[in-house]
């Protein structure tokens, strides 16, 4: 079977790697249709080494004729475009954070809860998580189903690739602006990213935290389907790609770390990277690139009992976004029976 696959926000960060992961990993299909707004109408993006595909307008764009909608356009235009696709028989998989908090709509990570998509045809969407809420489950979730996790404390150190496309075009203007001294100006961070850290993602909240620290509260909660207590800090750092977070697990049952390392060696797309010797860890700079998310400075936390402290460091754009949504176009395919129209 082979499938009919439009990309929704194709010239995007996002979209351009929805594409390129699309024809690595050979996903079954009939037609790819690039979509984007109808100012990128008639642009071109790459499909593969050797595929060019015109941009068509999403104002315009027929879902009736598509089997998979693979969503990355803005959480304002996912909102509207997502549900006329999704009542025109498409699947959607939004990789926005519009839909994700919604009872009905699954939020995956198919490592971890494949099988909430068994209802996705309720509304026919299902809903990609944030990055970072993405790789911290994908390296926990094997440890809680073996030790039970009591608390999480993480601190992120996200990748401005996270904010978009011109979010990058500031790091690096900023840099080269300040190298000849000078000025530089502030469009999408509220403080200069270059040479700095911003303790600040996303709007904030009533009680202090930011938008972004609520999502990761909360979509790990929905995804683990346990209320465990999560405590998030999120800071912008100026990396181009790749998020790294620094977790601190409280468990409700000891453990041996010989058979931490045993568990996260054998879980699905998890690669452990710990030698306790210069350079023997993963970087954000390392994973740019690649699909695994990479564990590494796994020791014991001596402050509480039954503390295990870890680094993990991904590819927000490939596992934390487009990755992601194929993979879970992928379970759909293999083990839910979604057939082509």
């Amino acid at each position: 079977m082979s499938y009919r696959v439009a990309v929704v926000g194709a010239t995007g960060n996002v979209g351009r790697e929805l594409l390129s992961i699309l024809a690595e990993r050979h996903f079954p299909v009939s037609t790819v249709d690039a979509v984007a707004s109808a100012a990128s109408l008639g642009k071109e993006v790459s499909f593969g080494e050797e595929k060019i595909l015109k941009v068509q307008s999403l104002d315009d764009y027929d879902f009736t004729k598509t089997d998979i909608a693979l969503f990355s356009p803005g959480g304002k235009v996912s909102a509207k475009f997502a549900p006329k696709a999704a009542e025109q028989g498409c699947v959607v998989i939004d990789n926005t954070s519009h839909f994700r908090m919604e009872d009905d709509i699954p939020l995956v990570v198919p490592e971890v809860n494949a099988p909430a998509l068994k209802d996705y045809r309720k509304r026919n969407i299902i809903a990609n998580p944030n990055c970072s809420t993405i790789q911290m489950v994908h390296a926990i979730n094997p440890l809680h189903k073996e030790y039970g996790i009591k608390r999480i404390v993480v601190s992120t150190y996200q990748s401005v690739s996270g904010a978009g496309k011109s979010a990058m075009d500031e790091l690096y203007n900023q840099t080269k602006s300040l190298y000849v001294n000078n000025e530089t100006t502030n469009e999408n961070f509220t403080k200069r990213i270059a040479f700095n850290v911003i303790p600040h993602i996303d709007v904030f909240m009533d009680d202090g935290s930011t938008k972004e620290e609520w999502k990761m509260i909360n979509e790990t909660a929905k995804i683990m389907g346990s209320k465990i207590p999560v405590a998030a800090n999120c800071v912008r750092v100026p990396v181009f790609v790749g998020h790294g977070e620094m977790v601190n697990l409280e468990f409700d049952n000891p453990f041996e770390l010989e058979e931490v390392y045993e568990i996260l060696e054998d879980a699905e797309g998890i690669s452990v990277v710990d030698r306790r010797e210069d350079g023997g860890y993963m970087t954000p700079y390392e994973a740019t690139g690649e699909d695994a998310t990479f564990v590494s400075r796994v020791r014991r936390d001596a402050s509480v009992k039954n503390g295990l402290s870890m680094w993990i460091v991904s590819d927000n754009v490939r596992k934390g976004a487009a990755l992601n949504s194929i993979q879970i176009a992928e379970t759909l395919v293999e083990s839910f029976g979604l057939t082509p129209r």
